[in-house]
């Protein structure tokens, strides 16, 4: 006897498989502290500054001190994972530039939880913040610089994370990166990026959290269910062939960056309990500003940038003061802490569930040999165990979501008998056999 369409769909949705997954990402989600985030917190803020031109020799002041206490905070994640985490100092000289006045050494803090899935497969996700800090001007390492919410609150989010998600296993490799060098200029992030690419590292994706402990803004508005995520549109990387392609049928929402964007929001809309709401900003950051993500995005990486709803310049890149009743400087009484484990939580649930979820489809293209009002389409096998098929995702070329799917089977062509290509976008993403899905590949015209 065939079931009630309402039956089935309320057996699949408890099933074991969805059951198990639903329990290990409230695990997660309820392993994120806030207690642990405020403590990370105000020990980074004690060590007076944390400017990258600061002392790398006093053991307790400087961006020297930040370094080494943060180094051994993952060390101590490696009991919990069974000792596969690998902690490293990632160090290299910057030359002399606008904000670095003599070569200095710069140390990137590199915590790598190694994935399951062989060597010539393996896929890479990055979260980050950075645990440099500033005052006023960027080249003064004297004075105090707390910098609590920029950005000690990114740092401990990374960490908590790493800490809630140390002791599981995954498909993909999950790096937690802390970078120095920042306010300097995206020196530290420049540099991994760099490395990354040059040591062809498949990086599905990077998140960077900077500035996410701020619940009240300079504007007046409190607002502590809010996230903003930034993503381009765009891809940074874009060459002029790939422009001139976009430019005649679209594809300007469309970017690797924006896809793992909507995959966040999605991902906490489903799986996050608290009440968080992701806002998708579609730019790649704020006016005047840039975060560790850019260079990513420069290198043709997918990257993604986690900020509060409303910041606060008075307690941003500002000596600690008070001048006309106003209490300037990035002090941790300005922080949120348990908004930053909401933050964290966001970052935790969308890692884990990109980690665990089948890889992007690779060339996925839209066939264009024919006219007709089908809509062809074809992709790669993703080659990974417990692939069970593809879904092909779709929306009208107006709407900012993928509102429509639908699963194909385990192939690597479908056809759209009807529906024209010129009125809609389309996308394919994976699905294995625990319903887990990757993020979506946007197709590029193929003749």
């Amino acid at each position: 006897m065939r079931l009630p369409l309402t039956l089935l769909l309320a057996a699949l949705a408890f099933s074991p498989a969805q059951a198990q997954k639903e329990a290990d990402i409230a695990r997660i989600s309820r392993a994120i502290q806030p207690e642990n985030i405020e403590k990370t917190i105000r020990t980074l803020v004690g060590f007076g500054t944390r400017n990258t031109l600061s002392s790398q020799t006093d053991p307790q002041r400087g961006i020297g001190a930040a370094r080494d206490w943060l180094y051994g905070e993952f060390v101590k994640l490696r009991e919990a994972s069974g000792n596969r985490l690998i902690v490293e100092k990632q160090t290299f000289i910057q030359p002399v530039a606008p904000r670095v006045p003599q070569p200095t050494p710069l140390t990137n803090i590199v915590a790598t939880l190694p994935g399951d899935l062989p060597a010539d497969q393996q896929r890479y996700i990055v979260l980050s913040g950075h645990y440099d800090s500033m005052c006023s001007s960027p080249t003064d390492s004297i004075h105090d610089a707390p910098g609590a919410n920029d950005d000690a609150s990114g740092t401990a989010a990374v960490l908590e994370v790493a800490r809630a998600l140390a002791p599981y296993r995954f498909k993909a490799t999950l790096v937690f990166l802390c970078v120095a060098g920042e306010e300097q200029g995206l020196l530290g992030s420049t540099y991994f990026a760099e490395q990354a690419k040059l040591q062809k590292w498949r990086i599905e994706a990077m998140f960077t959290n900077d500035i996410i402990g701020g619940t009240r803004g300079g504007n007046g508005v409190e607002d502590s269910r809010t996230v903003r995520v930034f993503s381009e549109g765009i891809a940074s990387n874009e060459t002029e062939a790939e422009a001139k392609i976009r430019r005649s049928v679209g594809g300007e929402e469309d970017s690797p960056s924006r896809q793992i964007a909507r995959y966040i929001q999605e991902a906490t809309a489903k799986y996050v309990r608290d009440r968080k709401r992701v806002a998708l900003i579609a730019r790649r950051d704020r006016y005047l500003r840039g975060g560790d993500h850019i260079p990513f995005n420069e290198r043709g990486y997918a990257a993604v940038r986690f900020t509060e709803p409303n910041e606060d310049y008075h307690h941003q890149h500002q000596n600690v003061r008070t001048e006309n009743d106003i209490l300037y400087g990035d002090l941790p009484e300005f922080v949120d802490f348990p908004y930053v484990a909401k933050v964290a939580r966001v970052n935790a649930v969308a890692a884990a569930l990109m980690a665990s979820a089948p890889a992007i489809p690779q060339g996925v293209g839209l066939l264009t040999r024919r006219l007709t009002e089908d809509t062809d389409l074809e992709w790669q096998a993703v080659q990974e165990p417990n692939v069970v098929g593809y879904e092909v995702v779709w929306r009208a070329t107006t709407e900012a979501m993928w509102t429509r799917s639908r699963s194909v089977g385990k192939v690597t062509q479908y056809t759209f008998k009807g529906v024209s290509k010129d009125n809609y976008f389309f996308g394919v993403r994976a699905v294995d056999s625990k319903g887990r899905r990757s993020p979506v590949a946007f197709p590029r015209p193929v003749r």
